[in-house]
């Protein structure tokens, strides 16, 4: 059982005191932030600039210009970039889909509607599988097809106009946002350059001080290090939208993506080392002096690192302090023991026998200090590729062809539930429209279609579809203001944009503010479409009760059906989560699976944000057991990779890999308790520590493989050891129990009779 820990208790209160207060409530209104109040500003001119255009080419539903304008606009210019273009290119794959679905179900309604529920029920899966606007694409090419079909659904001879018509409102809406938004950007490569790099240097020098508590052995090392993964994965995402405001001139954003891929590398072997450092034989003077060397890098790391010019000399002297690593690893300082009979024979009745003692101990600091300084080195290896690949990323390259591509994880069961509630959600509103004849029925299909493809992927969707209805109510509201108050009275372009434009004001307000900015996000999409802007009439009140009942009844249709079907289970969310960590874990010790390092990071820290993020607003004690037992594992594969990468290289002896093999084996095999793996990885240290002490015959490599099997086998053991009940995927995870000190986890060998 884990104790508390006072410095974290103190900096907790003493965060919980340097916390600002609360905005005063409408602040974001009559106080904006400068970015906010350009973004709602220049999202406005261009949404109504895509109006008036709409209004002179007599396009039949010119709102739907303005909607894609405040759909693609974002706080960033590459995040508005990257969705403006994937939302052109999912617009065409659903209207060439509308199509084919009108094509082959003419006048055949339960085969139409069905087809239409599928379509949305695939899209929104497979959008599951894929991040960023990638998947804004899938479910917009769902519901696009939706939206073409009803529009179409009274005249399928009319269904070919209706995607011409929706794709070119589509091209229109995205053209007016870049226009506009590119009046307003200055030295947009230039500041992406500097973004990139400013957020690397932050991670870099977050790690830098993570590594410095590590060595320095001080408390609260550990707790402070696991929350930077969540912050790594962010920064992830920050990188692709700057990469696309960069341009196409390199590779940068390859590069930069390696360097947070070796951070959250280098983070995972930082447990390993705190561990080792914990369990292994302590007063090792020749380590202690390195860290201290060590400790005074890191402390001028990060002015370093800010300087352009100084990143050669730093990769210089860390170079030059892993060569001294190496030379301490070495087995300089061999002491003989007796010799093992049969050590090449670890079969199970063998390993019964080993494992039968295991508080069995002897000291071995000398080859304690060599694991220690395996460690080091390999350490300070992921750190220098974390900054050889910092620095490919502040300036293009020539004839640079890399290219990296980040793994994230696939919740298969995810993508199922989404496609489900997708589906059902047409069915539903499809059976109201056949049984009711409602005139606005189709206009209700197609909405609900999408506002279930936009938040189907989200991984809590109850509660973005909870502020979209909220921001729907309040459109309505103000459409209500606008259409039966205001726009009656004018009756020219310049007066009705004055009148549309302070509204749109806004909702680009809100939508910059993070705590409405989900709610502004169906306020901006909605509202033009509520307004019934046509070039030759203005909606009355009949017409706007009917048509504006629509879009309120499918936003809460599709609360409910996000809330009834299938809803999102935090529990059951962790319990697939784990499940799916361990399966993994398990086929990286199959011999016949070659393991990728970056793929087992990327999927480990992927599901340990996303279990982060739905801790909500306190942590509990089984919250915390959960994200501790997530880093355990992701250290634990990492040590298995890098095990298996050792016996690839053959330079063990047949007697070290017998054991080596067995522990795999163990791993491979145990879905339930682990505590048999956990003793073959105790019998295995002990055998390879007598082996590395007997035998005088093994070269220097010989030695040094050695070592670095037993810096891996260290850290398995007591992972293996320490975290049973999270590695039991057999059942739902409860919390670890309190480990007996009658058995120790790291044993030593024992001099033979």
């Amino acid at each position: 059982m884990r104790k508390s820990d006072p410095s974290l208790q103190s900096t907790s209160s003493s965060a919980a005191r340097t916390i600002p207060s609360k905005k005063p409530f409408l602040s974001w209104i009559y106080a904006p932030s400068p970015a906010g109040f350009i973004f709602a500003l220049r999202t406005t001119l261009a949404a109504c600039l895509a109006l008036g255009l709409a209004f002179l080419m007599e396009l039949d539903s010119p709102a739907w210009a303005a909607m894609t304008v405040w759909s693609v606009a974002q706080l960033t210019r590459g995040e508005s970039l990257s969705k403006a273009r994937w939302r052109i290119i999912g617009t065409l794959i659903g209207a060439c889909a509308a199509l084919v679905f009108m094509g082959i179900s003419p006048q055949a309604p339960w085969l139409f509607f069905p087809l239409i529920a599928l379509w949305i029920g695939v899209c929104s899966g497979l959008a599951t599988f894929v991040s960023n606007f990638r998947s804004y694409a899938l479910v917009l090419a769902g519901y696009t097809c939706s939206i073409v079909c009803m529009d179409a659904a009274p005249d399928g001879n009319n269904v070919f106009t209706y995607a011409v018509s929706r794709s070119s409102y589509i091209v229109l809406g995205v053209l007016c946002e870049t226009f506009v938004a590119f009046l307003f950007s200055f030295n947009l490569e230039r500041l992406a350059h500097l973004q990139v790099r400013t957020k690397l240097q932050a991670a870099l020098t977050l790690i830098s001080q993570t590594l410095s508590n590590i060595l320095g052995q001080e408390r609260g090392a550990l707790t402070a290090a696991r929350k930077q993964f969540g912050t790594i994965l962010q920064m992830n995402d920050q990188i692709e939208f700057a990469e696309m405001e960069m341009g196409a001139h390199g590779h940068e954003g390859d590069h930069a993506r390696a360097a947070l891929a070796a951070v959250s590398t280098l983070l995972s072997r930082g447990f390993g080392l705190a561990t080792r450092l914990q369990l292994l034989s302590h007063q090792h003077q020749d380590f202690e002096t390195i860290s201290e060397e060590i400790l005074l890098f890191l402390k001028a790391f990060p002015e370093r690192l800010a300087k352009e010019s100084e990143v050669p000399d730093l990769l210089a002297d860390l170079q030059h302090i892993r060569d001294i690593c190496r030379q301490y690893a070495a087995p300089h300082r061999l002491v003989t023991y007796k010799k093992i009979d049969n050590h090449s024979k670890l079969n199970t009745p063998e390993v019964d026998h080993l494992t039968a003692n295991d508080d069995a101990t002897f000291s071995r600091s000398e080859l304690d200090e060599r694991i220690l300084f395996i460690s080091l080195g390999e350490l300070l290896g992921d750190l220098e590729q974390a900054i050889s690949e910092y620095h490919a990323s502040t300036h293009s390259v020539r004839g640079d062809h890399f290219q990296f591509q980040r793994h994230a994880h696939r919740d298969t069961k995810l993508a199922i539930y989404n496609g489900i509630r997708g589906a059902l959600a047409v069915l539903v509103t499809s059976l109201i429209y056949e049984v009711t004849a409602w005139p606005q029925g189709l206009h209700f299909i197609g909405l609900t279609s999408l506002i279930c493809g936009l938040y189907a992927t989200r991984e809590n969707p109850v509660l973005g579809t909870t502020n979209f209805l909220k921001g729907t109510v309040a459109a309505w509201c103000v459409a209500w203001v606008l259409v039966i108050v205001l726009m009656p009275m004018v009756k020219t372009y310049e007066p009705l944009m004055l009148i549309i434009g302070g509204a749109m004001m806004l909702g680009g307000l809100a939508k910059a503010n993070p705590s409405t900015a989900g709610a502004a996000s169906a306020y901006g999409l909605l509202m033009p479409s509520m307004l019934g802007l046509q070039n030759h009439h203005v909606m009355d009140e009949m017409a706007f009760y009917n048509e504006n009942l629509a879009t309120v009844l499918a936003a809460v249709v599709s609360v409910s059906v996000f809330r009834s079907i299938l809803p999102f289970n935090s529990r059951d969310e962790r319990f697939r989560l784990r499940r799916a960590m361990l399966k993994e874990l398990r086929i990286l010790a199959h011999p016949n699976y070659t393991p990728n390092i970056s793929a087992w990071v990327g999927h480990s820290t992927d599901r340990f944000a996303r279990l982060v993020r739905h801790t909500g607003p306190t942590e509990t004690p089984l919250i915390e057991a959960c994200i501790q037992g997530t880093l355990a594992t992701l250290t634990l594969g990492l040590n298995i990779i890098r095990l298996r990468a050792l016996m690839n290289r053959e330079y063990l002896p047949e007697s070290a890999r017998r054991p080596v093999a067995l522990v795999l084996h163990y791993i491979e095999h145990s879905t339930k308790r682990h505590e048999r793996a956990a003793r073959v990885a105790r019998a295995a240290i002990r055998r390879l520590r007598a082996l590395d002490a007997q035998d005088e015959t093994h070269d220097t490599i010989t030695h040094l493989e050695i070592t670095r099997a037993l810096a891996y086998l260290v850290v398995i053991a007591y992972t293996l050891h320490m975290n049973r009940n999270f590695l039991d995927e057999s059942k739902p995870f409860i919390g670890e129990e309190p480990v007996s000190a009658t058995i120790n986890p790291l044993p030593q060998p024992r001099l033979a009779s």
